[in-house]
């Protein structure tokens, strides 16, 4: 007798490359349906005209994105209501895209004008180099995408599934150390793909990071697709290209695909490794679409192969790893000789909480002390370049009356915070505000003399890198017994980047209170100071401490 067997049949991912383009899921309908970036006239000549009530469903909750644009939490909702319906208010976050965390002070005058005018003197830095406001109305869009533009600023593509904000060094092109310049590929990329059909309806988001630096200031490997400055023994400087970094619920770090790009090729290698994502990258599942899922199905070696050959039809070079010099710093906070004889003075907000008013004080220092450029780091900080030496340190002083420190704590200068509950309706704790209040309450506690990173997430998403903290802290909401909650955050303990890059370290059923935060950090704090070896870092010692010592 003959036995017959059916082939296994594969659920299909959605990748385009498979011949199979139908949605899968409402975000690929929708896209499919029109490009996001049409929305734009329908803002200008529809819904700014007929306010928020006139905004069609897929438009608010989806194509919107495009163009920088959520809906933020109704006010007066804790974290009781996240994940249910009505919590849309009828005000947008805005995103404003500056690749590089480039402005000058005059674009930043025209910000904080829009924040004082626009969006009740808001503005926060995010830890993706742009500013972020709030309290936007749909009718005010027109007249502030006229003023951003007016000055050479967009809002194009700052979130969806498309290339968003382009990380790049701070300090790049004044560095003295830098090993290249990357701002001309930024600018490339930038002027011919973003705002272009060609990929603006990707799987998910997409994010870029470019820098020359050698201290690896980019968090290059929790990026879509990132480009690291390394020194090639024969071919000279160039970049260490990495594909498929990301964090969220499911961590994954980038993988090096072996290869050195001199910098006239990294337009092109991005727009291979971009248009791979585009057209192999999974559509049917949004949980499963980032281009990690991708990397980590095929490896390095199989995506380089396809890159090289149905992409850019050559091969490329072998080149060396980027590695960070032992104990260095990425922040680019203090004071800094430039190349050129200047210097750069870089100061900590908490938690990049900023304001319109202070932005305007900002611009107005900045040029004082004869500056006319402001930058933004990946760590939520500010940095202005070109001063005169002479100038440097009453500028610091300066910075400081508007709460922007350029010799802070350890606490200060190392804690990130995501947007939390104030606004983001994914969140169930508050962020800002906790952030503020811990290193405050811990700067009067205790000194501490090494890098201590504290992260703030108020949600499982992790867009303030909790895995990647020395103390990161997930919020989550505890039912008490009387039935009221309160806000709590899971502890995620030794992650780092760049140097001793690992994941945090997840405690056993460990969760803090909100109000006892800067007890508990207080107290970790101290039992690594009493236990570490010489240099040891704490993301070091948190992975061999015994778990007594870390509850």
């Amino acid at each position: 007798m003959t036995v017959t067997t059916r082939p296994t049949r594969t659920k299909s991912t959605g990748a385009w490359a498979d011949g199979d383009r139908t949605p899968l899921n409402h975000n690929e309908e929708f896209k499919q349906e029109d490009d996001a970036l049409n929305v734009r006239a329908r803002i200008e000549d529809v819904y700014a005209q007929g306010g928020f009530g006139s905004i069609s469903p897929d438009d608010l909750s989806g194509r919107f994105r495009w163009w920088g644009l959520y809906t933020q939490r109704k006010q007066g909702l804790d974290g009781t209501h996240t994940g249910e319906d009505g919590l849309d208010d009828e005000y947008f976050m805005m995103r404003v895209r500056s690749d590089g965390g480039r402005m000058s002070t005059e674009q930043l005058r025209t910000v904080a004008g829009i924040s004082t005018e626009f969006a009740r003197d808001t503005a926060d830095v995010s830890d993706r180099q742009n500013i972020q406001l709030h309290w936007i109305r749909i009718e005010d869009v027109p007249e502030i995408w006229r003023r951003l533009e007016s000055v050479g600023l967009s809002t194009t593509e700052a979130c969806g599934d498309c290339p968003r904000t382009m990380l790049g060094s701070p300090v790049a092109g004044i560095d003295k150390a830098e090993i290249v310049d990357g701002t001309p590929a930024i600018d490339i990329i930038k002027r011919e793909y973003i705002g272009s059909p060609e990929f603006s309806n990707l799987p998910r988001k997409y994010k870029t990071a470019i820098s020359g630096s050698p201290v690896l200031d980019i968090a290059h490997e929790i990026n879509d697709i990132s480009f690291v400055g390394v020194e090639h023994p024969e071919h000279g400087p160039g970049f260490d290209v990495w594909v498929g970094g990301g964090l969220s619920v499911k961590p994954i770090f980038a993988q090096r695909l072996g290869v050195w790009v001199p910098l006239e090729d990294v337009p092109a290698v991005w727009h291979g490794v971009t248009s791979i994502f585009r057209d192999h990258g999974y559509r049917r599942l949004r949980n499963k679409a980032r281009l990690k899922f991708l990397m980590a199905d095929w490896g390095a070696e199989k995506f380089r192969q396809v890159l090289e050959d149905d992409y850019l039809g050559r091969r490329l070079v072998d080149g060396p790893e980027a590695v960070a010099p032992k104990g260095s710093r990425r922040d680019h906070v203090g004071i800094h000789e430039q190349v050129d004889g200047r210097v750069w003075v870089g100061a900590a907000p908490i938690a990049g909480r900023m304001t319109g008013t202070k932005l305007t004080r900002l611009a107005d220092l900045a040029e004082a002390a004869g500056s006319q450029r402001i930058r933004f780091t990946p760590h939520q900080k500010v940095l202005v370049l070109d001063v005169e030496p002479d100038k440097a340190d009453a500028l610091a002083a300066d910075l400081k009356e508007i709460d922007l420190d350029v010799h802070p704590s350890e606490w200060r200068r190392n804690v990130l915070a995501c947007t939390g509950l104030e606004f983001c309706k994914l969140a169930l704790t508050d962020t800002k505000n906790r952030a503020r209040w811990t290193v405050e309450e811990l700067e009067k506690r205790l000194t501490i003399d090494v890098p201590f990173s504290i992260h703030f997430n108020g949600c499982p998403n992790s867009c303030a890198r909790s895995q990647v903290a020395d103390v990161g802290l997930k919020g989550m909401l505890d039912k008490r017994e009387d039935g009221t909650h309160q806000e709590v955050f899971q502890v995620h303990l030794g992650g780092a980047l760049a140097e001793d890059t690992a994941l945090a370290r997840k405690t056993r059923a460990l969760k803090v209170a909100g109000d006892d935060l800067p007890d508990y950090i207080e107290r970790l704090a101290r039992t690594y100071l009493a236990q570490r070896d010489e240099g040891e870092s704490f993301a070091l010692w948190v992975r061999r401490a015994d778990e007594d010592d870390i509850r």
